[in-house]
This record gives structure tokens, sequence and C-alpha cells, in this order.
């Protein structure tokens, strides 16, 4: 089998530690920002700022180098009040201390073994992580989506051939074809504007870099990692810091837009190698996955004859992954804004059957 992969993200500017690993200055990272990209980062970091200082940073079309370059008398000399001006003065000094490590420096079992502990699964193994059973939701054989999605399949299957020998460039054109038709329900059953985001960038606190996709509505939702062949577990790392990264994230925007304190939250994560799906529950309490029941599809050409034994199998499985998919995101759409009913739905998930 190849063992081509594509080449990991790797940020603009990155040094290694010690220890081998990849570290990024966030610095770095908000050097990139136009003015639309700081402002949407500043609001979630807790900051204290209100309509009038972000107001202040857009009409001064502040970027990310200027931001880092400011005190707090130019924050001043553009008008801002006394405490946003100290505040920003001292977070743009912290970013440019501050020392990230990117998500693809994830990619040893010893990493994997950390992240696990980290969590309290000691023995570093994905078949230990607590287990929970997602709840999909019905899908008809009719559905226009599905119906679309499995016709893109078989285009692929026809065009580039079987996913058993393919490189991680084909995978992601099955995966995306599959997230795609997704989505596509969610937002037909829910109303709700969601969107796909590959190649997402995420700011954590200890953590950065991209994530394989991001399904989004008013907050991050489910984060997706495509795992390497032969090694599913490292992707299992490598989601569950991305996962963490993107709680902190939205902790951090919904202390910036509201007031009533703590709010309980969690999020799904996806690890495909686009035969093998697993999927992950993020809570602040811990993890759990499906890692003892991953479901399977098998993208064979013998599946482009027309009623085969192979063709009823891949369009059996292709459904039985969107409707985990569906139900998992559109329960989460469901729940955005009501902090009480995620915990009960997270308890509802880790009950034993």
């Amino acid at each position: 089998m190849s063992s081509e992969t594509s080449t990991p993200y790797t940020p603009a500017s990155t040094s290694t530690t010690v220890a081998g690993n990849e570290t990024v200055s966030l610095a770095d990272e908000i050097k990139e920002y136009n003015t639309a990209k700081l402002i949407e980062y500043l609001r979630g970091q807790g900051l204290n700022l209100v309509k009038d200082d972000f107001d202040i940073i857009e009409n001064e079309r502040v970027g990310g180098q200027d931001f880092l370059d400011m005190t707090k008398q130019d924050f001043r000399d553009y008008g801002m009040k006394g405490g946003p001006a100290t505040r920003l003065a001292k977070f743009a000094k912290e970013c440019k201390d501050k020392k990230l490590r990117s998500f693809s420096s994830y990619k040893t079992k010893k990493d994997l073994k950390e992240v696990l502990a980290k969590h309290g699964v000691e023995d570093g193994r994905i078949t230990d992580i607590p287990q929970f059973t997602p709840k999909p939701h019905n899908i008809d054989d009719k559905n226009e989506a599905l119906v679309h999605c499995l016709k893109d399949i078989r285009l692929r299957l026809r065009n580039m051939g079987p996913v058993v020998e393919s490189n991680e460039a084909i995978r992601c054109e099955y995966i995306s074809v599959i997230l795609h038709a997704c989505i596509n329900i969610v937002r037909e059953l829910t109303g709700k504007k969601i969107s796909l985001n590959p190649q997402f960038e995420v700011v954590g606190e200890e953590n950065t870099g991209r994530v394989d996709y991001a399904i989004k509505a008013l907050e991050e939702l489910i984060y997706i990692t495509e795992g390497k062949q032969y090694q599913i577990a490292i992707g299992f790392a490598q989601n569950v810091i991305q996962c963490e990264s993107a709680f902190q994230t939205n902790k951090r925007k919904r202390k910036a837009d509201d007031a009533f304190g703590e709010e309980y939250d969690y999020l799904f994560g996806i690890v495909t190698t686009a035969t093998e799906w697993h999927f992950l529950l993020y809570t602040p309490d811990g993890i759990s996955c499906t890692s003892r029941n991953p479901l399977n599809i098998r993208f064979v050409e013998t599946a482009l004859e027309e009623g085969s034994e192979d063709e009823k199998e891949l369009c059996k499985n292709v459904k039985r992954v969107m409707e985990v998919i569906v139900g998992l995101l559109r329960e989460r759409v469901d729940v955005e804004k009501e902090p009480k009913n995620k915990k009960a739905r997270v308890q509802e998930y880790l009950k034993k059957e």
C-alpha cells in the first residue's frame, strides 16, 4: 500500500524546542492578521473591550503587525480610554513572548500517551478512552442530499479509483463529499446557517494550527481530523488537542459576550481516514469516543456495478456515517445557546446501554 502523505501545515515561522517539538510564536500568527481578523481574535480574549474600542481599531485600520508594535500611548493617541489602552498594550507584549505548540507536531506514541493522560486515560490506548453512543438521525433513502452524495462518490470512484491504495488528497475528496451532504441536511432540518471550513485556523491557549475541517454555526461545533492510514491513534491525539483549543476559544468568546458567568459546553470531533470513522465527545469533564466501534466504508470499484452486493454495502455504510454526523450536528446546533440543556445532552450520551 502507498505510504504517500500530504505535507502537514507549517506556520510561517516556527522554532524547535529542545525536545524536538514544533513551537509557534503567537506573534508570528497575529502579525498576519488583517484588521477584521485581528478584531475577531481580540473579541475572544476576555479583554473587556467595548464597541467603541473595536471601532477605533477598525477606523485606524490596525492590522496584526501594527497591534504588536503599539504601546499604551499609541492606543491613547487614537482616542482610546486608559483602561482598554493599558490592557491592549499589555496583551500585545504577552503575545510577543508566548510560544504555542503546533497541532502537526503531535505525531508520536509518546505524544498520544501524554494527551490521553492529561484527560484521565493513563495507558495511552485509544480503546481505553471512555466510550459514548452517538444518536443517529434517520435519513430517508430518497433524501436529495444522500442521493447526490452517493452519485458524487461513484463519480470519484470512476475517476480516481478505490481508496484502499490512495493518498491523503484522494481521501479528502471522499471525506468532503460526505461532510457537505450532512451539512445540507442539517441546514434544512434546523434552518440555521452552518458552514464547512477546510484548513480552519485555531489559536488556543497552548496550541495552534490548522484543522482539516471545522463545521461552524455561531461557534465551532465539530472538528474533523484526517487520520493517516495505519496511524489513526495519532489522529486522535491531534483531534483532542484541536477540540481543546476550540473549546478554549469558544469559552473566551462567550465570556466577552455574556455577563452571566461560566457556561457548560462541549464539542464533537471526528477522526477519519475516509474508510474508517471515529467520533469524539470533548467536555470540560473529560473525553469519550467510539474507538471500539468505528464505522467503516469500503470505497471499491466493484461498487460501481449496479445492484451488486458491494454497491448495496457502500450505500448502506455511507448512509450510516451520515446519519451519525447529522444526528450529532443537529442536536449540537439545537442546544448551542442553552447551557443547561448541553449538560443534560452529554449525560444522555454517556449513559450505559
